[in-house]
């Protein structure tokens, strides 16, 4: 799939939001509502992947910026 038509995580909320959307106003027809509700599924796990993606590069990130002073031997100084 080109990278252009991946799919992103405002793409998938807004998606979801929609599906809730509609199911909230009972405009998805009966013979409908099981593949909306597995679409919902997979958007909800894409997402909360997603999220899990971004807080672990957060993680590694803090964690390297942290480790970086002791490495270079660089302290830091007080009020900063």
């Amino acid at each position: 799939m080109a990278k252009s038509r991946e799919l992103t995580y405002s793409q998938a909320l807004n998606e979801l939001e929609k599906i809730v959307a509609e199911i909230e106003s009972e405009e998805v027809d009966v013979d409908a509502l099981a593949e909306k509700i597995k679409r919902a599924s997979f958007l909800i796990m894409f997402c909360k992947e997603k999220l899990r993606t971004a807080e672990d590069e957060v993680k590694k990130v803090l964690t390297e910026m942290e480790e970086r002073p002791a490495e270079t031997g660089i302290e830091e100084e007080d009020g900063y």
